[in-house]
């Protein structure tokens, strides 16, 4: 694993009919956290690397108020904490998306 795939391990999502990968970590933040590692890296270069492995970036358009509150955060960080244990074991890390609501079985 690359340094860039290790930074962007947990804030990697995908598609994986046509293989799509983006990440939702903004340029600045990656800079910082390559900064913290002792690497100064410009947005730009950073980009071009993303680029360069398939990434592209995504950012959230539509925002609530309220959807971001303590607890959110923490089931976020717990999530990330079973996936790591779970690659660290070797067991599979399923990702499912829920937006869709269809009702199973008899609705009435």
């Amino acid at each position: 694993m690359t340094a860039l795939e290790d930074l962007l391990e947990d804030v990697t999502a995908g598609d994986p009919i046509t293989g799509l990968r983006w990440t939702h970590r903004s340029l600045d933040r990656l800079s910082r956290a390559w900064r913290r590692r002792g690497i100064k890296l410009g947005e730009t270069t950073i980009a071009r690397l993303l680029g360069q492995r398939g990434f592209s970036l995504r950012t959230n358009r539509k925002r609530l108020a309220g959807t971001h509150g303590p607890r959110r955060e923490r089931q976020f960080r717990s999530l990330t904490r079973m996936r790591r244990l779970y690659r660290a074991r070797g067991w599979p890390v399923i990702s499912v998306d829920t937006k869709k609501k269809e009702w199973v079985g008899n609705s009435g």
